[in-house]
């Protein structure tokens, strides 16, 4: 059987060379464009990494290093003692006093008082004031004026002062609730001992509702909150203060099984509600 036979004359051979050459060409064309960004892809890695090289892992040794020295330049935040310290500074008042005794001999008295409102009434312990003549009052920023008594509760040994001459600017303290307070709770007593300006000691309460009989005293003052903060003469009408810095407490006095004015480690200080009872004034909370 015979194959057909194909018409058409095969193309001459420069013309399939030239087809093959310009498929060829047109593929060249086509794959300049994607080697060209891989070789730049590539000299851009090198360049990265020869700028930046890997970091070598850090050895135990180093990062204890590291921890240390982390560590040690971290500021520690600072103690509640010293923001109570810093809160109740500016309301804190010297009490000096002087005048004569039942022989007409000259007397000498020193105690600490609080500012508690916006009028400058300063809250101290009566006994503080009590037969004197004249009452010097020294505040914070060192302005000195004298002070009358304007209030008086004997049965809590509570006075409140006025100053004759007020200064221009006063910083009463927050007041707390001694409701809210527990035995065991941090409390800070701030005062004048042995005449000591802004003086602090740090205990705890150790009881609430005790009694005191103050030695020159007739009356036996109850209801008051036991502490074992450090205080002294001259600490006698200071505030008493919880960690927050409000005041809890008026300090009264110290009980010392011997005949020495001086502290053993158990004192009291009258609540701030029973205080501001004596002050006309009523509790915050």
């Amino acid at each position: 059987m015979n194959e057909p036979m194909n018409d058409q004359p095969p193309p001459p051979r420069r013309d399939v060379w030239r087809s093959r050459f310009q498929r060829l060409r047109a593929a060249v064309r086509r794959a300049v464009p994607f080697a060209s960004g891989v070789l730049a892809a590539l000299i851009a890695l090198l360049l990265y990494n020869s700028l930046f090289p890997a970091q070598r892992p850090l050895t135990t040794t180093e990062v204890k290093q590291t921890v240390a020295q982390v560590m040690a330049s971290a500021t520690p935040p600072p103690a509640y003692s010293d923001l109570v310290y810093r809160v109740i500074r500016p309301s804190l008042i010297l009490i000096e006093t002087s005048g004569r005794d039942d022989d007409g001999e000259p007397t000498h008295g020193l105690g600490s008082g609080v500012v508690i409102n916006d009028n400058g009434d300063i809250l101290t312990a009566l006994h503080v004031v009590t037969n004197t003549d004249i009452i010097t009052l020294t505040y914070a920023d060192g302005y000195e004026t004298t002070g009358l008594i304007a209030v008086q509760q004997p049965e809590n040994d509570i006075a409140v002062l006025q100053a004759s001459e007020p200064p221009t600017q006063t910083f009463p303290a927050v007041l707390g609730n001694p409701n809210a307070m527990r035995v065991g709770d941090e409390a800070y007593a701030v005062g004048n001992p042995f005449g000591l300006y802004g003086s602090m000691s740090a205990g705890v309460i150790s009881a609430f509702d005790r009694s005191f009989h103050p030695p020159s005293s007739t009356l036996t003052l109850r209801g008051l909150i036991q502490i074992d903060a450090a205080v002294n003469p001259g600490n006698s009408g200071g505030p008493l203060l919880n960690r927050a810095g409000e005041v809890i407490g008026i300090v009264e006095g110290i009980v010392n099984p011997t005949d020495g004015e001086f502290f053993v480690g158990i004192g009291f200080a009258v609540p701030i509600d029973s205080a501001l009872g004596g002050a006309g004034g009523s509790p915050p909370y």
